[in-house]
Formats: structure tokens, sequence, C-alpha cells
């Protein structure tokens, strides 16, 4: 039988409960924080895996907490607290699990089961407006909270049953894009766009042939593009409570990923067939000067990460999946890829680009890596790396032994649109504490600009964001 001290290192910041923490300034443990850097850093992720004597199935259905880290003259304060949805109260109170959900069967009688068969958790990214905070979990809508507080204020108040975790922002039109899956009789691939506000500005439904997996998308120039890959999933079993998403979901290998494209104004385009290979997210897209939609996207042979996935809530993993970033040129009239090319050679995640550059040709991508020669079946991403599309060359940063950091989120300096820092909270195993990494986007090999120790180990989450002053 393994026991904990057999564990890997970045087990603690799984498998422990997240404590909240009141406004606390952060001690300086290296470097100095840049001056341009000033803003809110929101982080969400799953904080609370188990309840009483029972625990999740699935790292996705952990309890959702939020981080913030405030930048500013004097220097970084920093919060947490969990997100106070109904289902969290509900079972604070009775201090067992009594959901299922992703991962997770309800427990108790059949009748149970289908009343309790998921809970919005309100724990996979955010999106901060100016006059709120949005926690996203894509089977719901999102959970409203206070900027600076983080209190839970309720649900929000849009016409939109599913609200996806992976929002578009357009920097230049100041137009968030984005997307729901509406199950049932038919399956409805819901387009919405709201404004700088968040008000809603146009919806349209699409009526989808395939019951699938789409977490993310992307918005390229004049386009949105989405992947359906080729997951059977028997809906019947998983409304009335009799399994989980997780477990119900069989890999096809003999079926195709779907390719569907629309326009800006939320019209259907184009739809084709490809090989099949399986995605979580996207970097980026555009559109480039022949009008062909160019797509980079993570992908991965099969669903194998979903395996892995679910075996990081058990604080242990024996499953590697391992997913490449490879750009797609698509033809828009036909949605059939016309060429494929992978920029780099090393298997990674949590692509992203700087805020402006969505939609648009980016120079630089960043992702999470595997240290080089690490044991990609137990070990978590221990690197950050940053591709530049102009010289064509993948910049590193190792971030040692033992340190396991979570998706870089790029903070654009305030007075040098040239500048990009990284910011990334950090499980720091040698310390056994967390502590927040500002990194330099421009030349990623050096020592981090600046290291901050945070109050209370926060447990390895998904997505966050950036709020500048």
């Amino acid at each position: 039988m393994t026991t904990t001290s057999l564990k890997p290192a970045w087990s603690k910041a799984v498998m422990q409960v997240g404590r909240e923490f009141d406004r606390s300034d952060l001690e300086i443990l290296s470097g100095s924080l840049p001056e341009g850097l000033r803003g809110t850093l929101y982080r969400n992720g799953p904080a609370q895996l188990e309840r009483g004597n029972r625990r999740v199935g699935h790292w996705f259905d952990g309890d959702g907490a939020i981080l913030s880290v405030q930048f500013n003259e004097s220097g970084a304060i920093a919060q947490y607290r969990f997100v106070q949805t109904e289902g969290y109260q509900e079972e604070e109170a009775a201090e067992t699990l009594l959901y299922g959900n992703y991962g997770t069967t309800a427990p108790g009688a059949f009748w149970h089961r289908w009343t309790k068969s998921i809970k919005n958790v309100a724990n996979t990214s955010v999106l901060a407006l100016s006059d709120r905070l949005l926690a996203l979990w894509e089977a719901g809508k999102p959970h409203v909270l206070d900027l600076e507080t983080l209190e839970t204020r309720g649900i929000e108040d849009v016409p939109i049953p599913t609200y996806s975790a992976h929002p578009k922002r357009d920097a230049h039109t100041g137009e968030i894009f984005n997307f729901g899956v509406e199950f049932g009789r038919k399956t409805q691939l819901n387009l919405f766009v709201c404004d700088e506000t968040g008000k809603l500005l146009r919806q349209k439904s699409h009526s989808i042939d395939r019951l699938s997996l789409v977490h993310d998308f992307v918005l390229a120039g004049d386009y949105l593009v989405f992947f359906m890959p080729p997951i059977d999933i028997p809906l019947f079993p998983i409304l009335f409570g009799l399994t989980n998403f997780s477990d119900a979901a069989q890999w096809n290998p003999q079926g195709s990923t779907q390719i569907w494209i629309f326009d800006r104004h939320l019209n259907f385009v184009s739809r084709s067939d490809a090989e099949p290979w399986f995605q979580w997210h996207f970097s980026n897209g555009y559109t480039d000067e022949n009008g062909n939609v160019v797509v980079d996207v993570v992908k991965y042979p099969d669903f194998t990460t979903n395996q892995r996935l679910r075996e990081i809530s058990t604080g242990e993993t024996q499953t590697a999946a391992e997913g490449e970033l490879w750009r797609l040129v698509l033809d828009p009239k036909s949605a059939k890829i016309l060429e494929r090319d992978r920029p780099f050679d090393r298997s990674c995640e949590f692509p992203s680009v700087p805020p402006a550059e969505v939609g648009r040709n980016a120079r630089f991508t960043y992702v999470s890596m595997h240290r080089q020669g690490a044991d990609t079946a137990r070990e978590l991403y221990g690197a950050i790396g940053g591709y530049d599309a102009q010289t064509g060359t993948l910049h590193e940063f190792d971030c040692g032994d033992r340190c396991y950091p979570m998706e870089p989120i790029i903070a654009p300096d305030a007075s040098n649109s040239n500048q990009n820092w990284l910011l990334t909270v950090v499980y720091n195993g040698n310390r056994d504490r967390s502590e927040v990494w500002v990194l330099d986007g421009n030349h990623l090999e050096r020592e981090p600009v600046c290291r901050l120790a945070l109050p209370e180990i926060i447990p390895i989450g998904f997505h966050g964001t950036w709020k500048g002053r």
C-alpha cells in the first residue's frame, strides 16, 4: 500500500483543503516588484475535494475558491475566499458530500442521486468586469463576487443556461465572446457576445449533431472556431444520476474531430471532419493575409488526459498524457485543414497570449511545461515556456525541484506596452508553502523578478485573469 510519505511533493497542494485568509500584506522573499505592475491577479481552482468521510471522484469536482493578489505602489496584498455557492453552503451545513458532479456520482438512493446529480462548483476560471468578478464553471451560470472583498453576491442574471469558463475578450472592441452547451432532446451550442460591462449584446443558438466535451473555443479574427472530439456520451444515465459524465464518456478512435466555424456575428459558416484528437485548450487564432483561419491548440491523441486528471485528485498519478501545441491553418469556407505545424517538440498545457493580441497574430505564446527529464506520469508541470513565433525559439524557465507553478497569467506593464510580466502561483514543496512569482515575459530564462510568500497553501488550480488599474 502506498503511504503518504511516498506521494509526490505536489500532493500536499492538492489533498489539503484550502484555508481562507483575510487581506494580508505579502512578504517579499527575493527581488522587487516592478513599478509598472499595477492591478490585481485573480485565480480560481478546486480547493476542497473531501467532506467528512467522502471524497470527490475527479479533480474537476472540488469547491471553487478565489485568490486575489493586488499590486500597488506600497506592495502586494492577497486574500482567499471560497465561492459561497448554494451547494457549498448545503454541504458545509451537512458536513458531508451531498452532490455528484463531472466525475462524482451522488451518494444515496436513486431519488437522491437524481435530484443531487450535479452542483455548480464555480471552480474553473474568473472574468473580471468593471464592477464585479464572475466565478465561472461551464455547466451553469457564473457566480458574482465583489472585486475587492471576494464576497459572493449571487448568480449572474443572464438568459444563458450555461456559460463557458473560457470567454474571449477582444481588447480592441471591448466585446466578450463566449458560448454554452445545452443538453436535451437536441444538443444546442449557444453563442453570445457581451459588451465590456458584461451586458448581453447578441446571441444565437445552433443545433449540433454531436454530444461532445467542448471546454474551450478560439476567437480568430473574423471567426469563432470550435473543435468537437469523438467522445460518445450516453446522456440518459447521467441525467438520472446513475453515473457521472467522466465515467460515461468513452473515446471513439474510429470517429472524427468535427471542426465548426462561425463568424463574429454568430452565424454558421462551415463544418468539416478531421482525424480524431482531443483538446482542452486553445492558445489563440487569427485570420491571415490570405483570408485563412490560423488556430493554435494543444492536441492530445486521445482522451487519456481525463484519467490523469482524475488521478490528480488522489494526490498520486500513474498515467502520462502529453499534449502538444499545434498550429492549424483552416479554409473558412470549408473548415478543411490546409496546413499543420508543431512549433516546438515539448508537451505543454495552459497556453495563452498577451490580452491585446487575442484574436490577432501574436508573437509570444506562454505555456506550462514539464521540466526536462521529469517523470511525466508522476510529476505535474514544473516549468514555464515562452514561444517566440518571430524567431521560432522556445524559451524556458525551470522552477526547480519540487516547485509547481500554476498557469502563467500575463500582466501587461502599465507604462510600457512592450513589457509583459508573467504571474504564477507556485507550490514550493521544499518550503511547504505557496508563493507568487513574477517572471519577465521578455526574458524568461532570468530568475524571478520578485517572489512573494502567501500566508496559506493555495491548492493547485486551473485558470485566472489579470485586471489592470
